[in-house]
Order: structure tokens, then C-alpha cells, then sequence
């Protein structure tokens, strides 16, 4: 035999040596020593999670082009790192799989009541991640709730409200509301003021008013191609409509469309206070409730009284006086 196979032989014969003597000191080792390593091994399987995700980051990115399901994917591989690491630490300090099936079987009652709505919400996050409602940084309406998607996992989604706070929802409860994205496909979104002009003034100019009104605008589209929703195409200029002859004056009704939903409210306010100031100068009234009474002879009588007041009747009285 060769110097180098003698050599290899006995690297063999003494790494067994070695394997033999830790195998039975291992056999006695004391309770602190096991679980010193296994949580050695869980550290490890830490650190190698982190490291993982950190290596495979860009690639599933790259595989998935929504954000949400490649943080969900890569969670995913972080957990399960981590779980293996964990039962090989288990295994380390002396736990067998005959005592973790005992363990689960005296406690899964306990365990079920109180993994149930963990387990409802997960479930429903697989319904999110699917159907696809929204993604992270899409504006969305949630109820009175208006704010930007944060963050979505499979427990909870977390919105980064208007008022510069943070709202956390569980999966369960966002698939039973009503969820308006206004950041889906198409960023550009129609607003509608109403308004209740009188019977007396000029319908016609009202009605170009109110347009200019928010053609003048920023942030209003003030022209172009139709925008189409479906199968319909409306047009992108303002546009304002006779919705209904009411009880106190004609209700207009004034459709516009803003480029991006991040600032409805300044937009509608601007596009009011613009109104208002063309209906200044024009032959132009906003209607209020008020009624008209009409007597004739078969409305019978109607007594009326007017009470002055102390200080007009002092004033009479001075100039009675002074006659």
C-alpha cells in the first residue's frame, strides 16, 4: 500500500475513533450540555434563514412579480429553515418523535381552540394572495378606512392610513368587506359634485360654470381620448348633467376625473371653492329649501301677526314725541 492510502486509512480509522468517543460521552452527556447545543443548532438555524433569504431574495423576486406573494414565498423558506433546525435541535436534547406525538395528542384540544382563528386567518390569506384585491402600495377603501397597503402576510394586511397611522387587519375580516382599490390598473378616478341651482336662474350657464370650474383645476383632466371602463367610454373633460327637476331646483350633477386618487379631497375642495367664485359674478343661485304658500277662497282664512319689537316701538314713541 502507498504512503498516501496508509495515510487515508488512518485519517478514517481515527475520525471513527473520534465519532465512537463523542457517541458515548454523548449517551451521558448532562442535561445542560444538550441543551446548550440545541440551542447552538437553533442559532445556526437562525443565522442560515436569514442568510437564505438573503441569497434568494433577488431570484424570487424576479420569479414573482407581485411583492406580496415573494414575501410570502420567502417567509415561507425562513420558517421551514427554521422548523427543521428546531426538530434537529429536539432531537439533540433527547426528544423523540413518540413523545412530541404524545405531547400534540394530550394538548390538541387546548391547542386547537387556540390556533383556530390563527390557522382562519392564514387560510385567508391564501384567498388574498389569489384573488389578487390589491397589492402593496395600492390606495385602498376599506370601510371609513382610506390609506395605503404596507405590508401583506398571511395573518394580516397593514394600512398606512391618510392620517399618518397604521391600521392592522386581520385576513378574515378584510374578505368579508366591501375593498375599493383606487390604484388598480388605472390610477385615474371620477369624482361627482351635485349641486341644487333655482328654477329662476340661468340652467345653461350654470352648467358651463360648474365645468370651468373644474376644468380650471389642478389635478382635474381637462380633455383627450374617452376613457374607457368595461366595454364604455366616457369622456375625460368635465362634464356636467340635469340629474333631476327636485322640489326646491334643478340638481345638477358634475362628473370629472382626477389623474391620481392621493388627493381627492384637495381636489374636490379646490373645485367648490371655484364654483363658488364663478356663481359670484354670474346670474347664478344656489337653491335652499323654502316653500311657497298660496290662499284663495277655498283655503279658508289665515290670521297673521306681526310682534315689533321694544326697540321699534321706542322709536315710534320718539317720534310721536316729536310731532
Amino acid at each position: 500500500m502507498s504512503a498516501a492510502g496508509l495515510l487515508q486509512s488512518g485519517a478514517v480509522e481515527t475520525l471513527h475513533g473520534v465519532w465512537e468517543a463523542v457517541s458515548a460521552y454523548w449517551k451521558t452527556a448532562p442535561t445542560v450540555v444538550r441543551v446548550s447545543v440545541g440551542l447552538v443548532v437553533v442559532a445556526v438555524g437562525v443565522y442560515l434563514s436569514k442568510l437564505l433569504v438573503r441569497l434568494l431574495g433577488r431570484p424570487v423576486a424576479r420569479r414573482f412579480r407581485r411583492q406580496s406573494v415573494a414575501q410570502t414565498v420567502l417567509a415561507a423558506i425562513r420558517i421551514t429553515t427554521v422548523l427543521v433546525f428546531t426538530a434537529l435541535a429536539a432531537g439533540v436534547v433527547g426528544f423523540r418523535l413518540g413523545d412530541i406525538v404524545l405531547s400534540v395528542t394530550v394538548f390538541s384540544a387546548v391547542l386547537g381552540i387556540v390556533l383556530a382563528p390563527i390557522v382562519g386567518s392564514i387560510i385567508n390569506g391564501l384567498f388574498v394572495l389569489a384573488d389578487q384585491p390589491y397589492e402593496i402600495g395600492d390606495m385602498v377603501e376599506l370601510g371609513d378606512t382610506r390609506g395605503f397597503v404596507d405590508d401583506i402576510t398571511l395573518r394580516y394586511t397593514k394600512i398606512f392610513t391618510l392620517d399618518n397611522t397604521f391600521i392592522v387587519l386581520s385576513n378574515s375580516s378584510i374578505r368579508e368587506r366591501e375593498v375599493t382599490n383606487f390604484s388598480a390598473e388605472d390610477e385615474r378616478t371620477r369624482l361627482s359634485l351635485r349641486l341644487l341651482v333655482t328654477y329662476e336662474c340661468d340652467v345653461g350657464q350654470a352648467r358651463e360654470l360648474l365645468e370651468r370650474a373644474a376644468r380650471d383645476c389642478e389635478g382635474v383632466i381637462e380633455g383627450g381620448p374617452d376613457i374607457r371602463i368595461g366595454s364604455g367610454r366616457y369622456p375625460a373633460k368635465p362634464t356636467c348633467l340635469v340629474e333631476e327637476y327636485a322640489d326646491h331646483g334643478v340638481l345638477l350633477n358634475l362628473r370629472f376625473w382626477t389623474r391620481t386618487p392621493y388627493k381627492i379631497a384637495r381636489i374636490r375642495s379646490s373645485v367648490q371653492e371655484q364654483v363658488w367664485a364663478l356663481f359670484d359674478d354670474a346670474d347664478v343661485e344656489i337653491a335652499y329649501p323654502h316653500q311657497q304658500l298660496v290662499f284663495d277662497e277655498t283655503s279658508g282664512q289665515a290670521q297673521v301677526a306681526v310682534e315689533s319689537s321694544p326697540a321699534s316701538w321706542a322709536r315710534r314713541e320718539t317720534d310721536g314725541n316729536a310731532e
